[in-house]
């Protein structure tokens, strides 16, 4: 063989080594799903949301910037009363219902979007839980006078990525109705209470909703963090607040 013919071999060789660079790349991209630049940073955080999410987790574009953060959910879930029913308020895409069933409680998963709730419920079969999770198309507001269960998880909509411009996010500007009517309805279940806010919550107005109980409840503030970065914070009422007086404690999930 040649110079020539060797050199127009091995270039032959190449083209084809950088065309099967051109079409995995390709292929790469077109397989990635269609984010809005308003989600991108949520699916690049997207392994902090659910951990098995490469596995067929669903999601819609509210759901990016509302469902909980896996490691708080975890932490949700451990900080229940062991055993019994869980009501999850607000269900959204399932996170907190995922790991509450993951638990061994029973759940029952409320969300008004019927759409929301066939998500949810096709993350929890990926997580092997839905055994655990009865999900309800519905108005919590409505149907909380015919429920019963040892614990209400509230995580009501923040009013989308937006609240972080607020200073000082008071109670009344949580959807669908303000933070007090919320907390009142959810006594009507259950003095067990957990309340996922957001990070800039007024902290004060949170305390105040203990009040609301006569005798007041117990109640306990804690900052959950993911990765350094404070995403939230949790309000425990009645039995799964630890220490059986006000007070504000750190948690860091890293």
């Amino acid at each position: 063989m040649t110079k020539a013919s060797r050199r127009s071999k091995k270039r032959r060789k190449f083209r084809k080594q950088e065309a099967n660079i051109r079409a995995k790349c390709k292929a790469s991209k077109e397989s990635q799903p269609i984010i809005s630049p308003k989600v991108k940073k949520y699916w690049l955080q997207r392994y902090n949301l659910f951990s098995k999410y490469d596995e067929g987790i669903k999601m819609d574009e509210e759901g990016w910037f509302s469902v909980t953060p896996e490691e708080i959910a975890v932490r949700h879930a451990q900080r229940s009363i062991a055993g019994g029913v869980v009501i999850d308020c607000f269900a959204g895409m399932g996170g907190n219902s995922i790991q509450f069933a993951a638990l061994g409680y029973h759940v029952i998963a409320i969300d008004i979007d019927p759409l929301k709730v066939e998500m949810a419920s096709n993350n929890a079969k990926i997580y092997g839980v839905d055994n655990y999770i009865d999900f309800i198309v519905g108005d919590f507001l409505q149907l909380a006078p015919s429920l019963k269960g040892n614990v209400a998880f509230l995580s009501p909509p923040w009013g989308g990525p937006s609240y972080k411009m607020t200073h000082n996010f008071t109670l009344d500007l949580l959807k669908p109705v303000d933070g007090y009517t919320l907390f009142q309805v959810a006594q009507r279940i259950t003095p067990n209470i957990i309340m996922f806010l957001p990070r800039n919550v007024d902290v004060c107005q949170v305390e105040q909703l203990s009040w609301l109980s006569s005798p007041p409840l117990n109640v306990e503030i804690e900052e959950n963090y993911v990765d350094g970065f404070l995403k939230g914070k949790t309000a425990y009422f009645g039995d799964v607040a630890y220490w059986g007086m006000t007070q504000e404690t750190n948690t860091h999930t890293l």
